[in-house]
């Protein structure tokens, strides 16, 4: 990495998913960064109030303060206003997990959630995070409003990650992920048995109008021995409807409103990314 802002962003986003801390010895050698320029960065973000050093010549840790600047941000875009009563209703309906991710550039994070499990099994994952694009429900739902080069563009910029990060049935290839994004289009809707995660299956639909860009996906997702294929696909009729409504709604939300063209135009290569019917 090189350059003082990116080295800086660096580090606060190896924090985010070491919620222990970790040292400064770790931090400087996973981003390749000298120990006397890392101390130097989280010096400054100490000071700054993003970070805090557990103990004195201790790990460090991230503060609340971007949390409190996710939440502030999410409030003032009007996204979870508008969604969770529709993400309410689909965890009633189904008794699971329901999502809603947005698309912002290349990039798919879930922002919303309702839980419906009331006991038993319940997958209750950390919200914020970006969806792996290849083996991930929401990932494919999303992927099949773009056209195959660009899904494919896509794909090849974020890349298939670790196998022993993801579930058993994840594609190994670019043109396998493809596949699975096709039927999805063909479908309307994807459905995802561990490939994600061991054990979890999931349905997601995209949230978009008539021939434009989808804005986010919605997504139902719970233990794969109680959500079943057969489950899934009855659930679909009720989630497509509800990802209809959510796109109507809309209009109201100024992030929804904004929400900049994906795929290929994000990489910077100028060109409009074609987007399938």
């Amino acid at each position: 990495m090189s350059g003082v802002l990116e080295r800086t962003l660096g580090i606060l986003e190896l924090l985010c998913q070491h919620g222990e801390g970790l040292e400064l010895a770790a931090i400087a050698e996973r981003l390749n960064i000298p120990r006397s320029g890392t101390h130097r960065l989280l010096t400054d973000l100490v000071k700054c109030g993003y970070v805090r050093q557990t103990r004195e010549h201790g790990g460090y840790r991230l503060t609340t303060k971007l949390v409190a600047m996710g939440l502030s941000y999410l409030g003032a875009s009007g996204i979870v206003d508008i969604a969770q009563p529709l993400l309410n209703h689909l965890a009633e309906v189904s008794g699971e997990l329901t999502r809603l991710s947005v698309v912002d550039g290349e990039r798919l994070t879930w922002v919303a959630r309702a839980q419906g499990a009331r006991q038993g099994l319940r997958y209750d994952p950390d919200m914020g995070s970006d969806a792996r694009l290849s083996c991930s429900s929401s990932g494919w739902a999303w992927l099949s409003t773009l056209s195959d080069d660009a899904a494919m563009a896509v794909l090849a910029r974020q890349g298939l990650g670790l196998p022993k990060d993801f579930g058993p049935n994840a594609p190994a290839s670019l043109k396998a992920a493809l596949k699975q994004v096709q039927a999805t289009r063909t479908r309307g809707y994807s459905v995802t048995v561990d490939t994600y995660s061991p054990g979890l299956s999931a349905v997601s639909a995209p949230v978009r109008l008539a021939a434009q860009p989808a804005m986010g996906v919605l997504t139902i997702a719970g233990p794969t021995v109680r959500l079943s294929e057969a489950r899934m696909h009855a659930l679909a009729p009720e989630l497509l409807a509800v990802a209809a409504q959510l796109a109507v709604a809309s209009s109201a939300s100024p992030f929804f409103a904004q929400t900049g063209a994906p795929g290929a135009a994000a990489s910077g290569s100028g060109r409009k990314p074609i987007y399938a019917p």
